[in-house]
């Protein structure tokens, strides 16, 4: 294969970009790696995840993952699936996250009874901000709290939920919120893509998920692990990675 910084074509008298250090159509500005994209699932078997992914659940153990303790995360693995042992505790990953892309699929076993409750967990980001898990295709619940919210604080824009026993999709695209010492200086970002359907686009949060309270931020370091919440049912999950994300002109 040709070396492509030395074959592409560009310019070095055009004008710099504003705030860039690179000019319009730069020669010299590096060509984006090249990547493997992730395939997708069917309802019989999970997808490949995109070569540059770390892969967080392969449908093979919880290596990648502690309980609440910090030792082993407790809940079980079978037939390629991480199930929720119920009232063991929420798991996180070992590896810390800033910026990034984090894929999950997930489902919530057949045989609900129209309990609010059933199927309820939730997917958080560095530990503290949370996208919902829930039955809603046939119960209610409070809107902030539906399925795929940002629990507490923004309904989905659509409720996409599949019945019971149908495997679902999250793709959230998350922004960490920076500080200055105690001082919030940009808040946190999310887009979220729900059964592919665009459920939140760069919505601002208000602060870490709490329950019944106003959402506050409270200072912390930029990255954190992903978390998967025990609220007492037996979720499923498979095929989780997680894509760092760095900006424009990061190396």
């Amino acid at each position: 294969m040709p070396d492509r910084k030395t074959t592409a074509p560009g310019f070095d008298d055009t004008p710099f970009l504003p705030g860039s250090r690179f000019r319009v159509h730069d020669k010299e500005r590096p060509q984006p790696p090249i990547i493997v994209p992730a395939t997708g699932s069917t309802r019989e078997a999970p997808g490949r995840p995109p070569s540059d992914a770390v892969v967080l659940f392969n449908g093979k153990d919880t290596s990648a993952w502690v309980g609440r303790d910090g030792g082993p995360a407790p809940w079980k693995v079978g037939n390629g699936l991480l199930v929720i042992a119920p009232k063991t505790g929420n798991i996180q990953t070992k590896a810390q996250f800033g910026n990034c892309q984090v894929h999950v699929e997930w489902n919530i076993p057949a045989g609900t009874d129209g309990n609010r409750n059933w199927g309820n967990s939730g997917v958080f980001l560095m530990g503290r901000y949370e996208v919902q898990i829930l039955n809603v295709s046939d119960a209610l619940s409070y809107a902030d709290g539906l399925t795929a919210a940002i629990y507490g604080q923004y309904p989905p824009l659509v409720n996409a939920c599949l019945e019971p026993g149908a495997w679902q999709t999250f793709d959230i695209l998350w922004e960490v919120p920076l500080f200055e010492g105690e001082k919030l200086v940009r808040p946190a970002y999310m887009t979220v893509i729900y059964n592919g359907v665009a459920v939140h686009h760069h919505a601002e949060w208000l602060g870490g998920t709490a329950y019944r309270q106003v959402p506050v931020y409270r200072p912390h370091p930029p990255t954190g692990p992903l978390m998967l919440q025990d609220h007492g049912n037996p979720v499923l999950f498979r095929n989780i990675w997680c894509r760092p994300m760095k900006g424009y002109d990061e190396p």
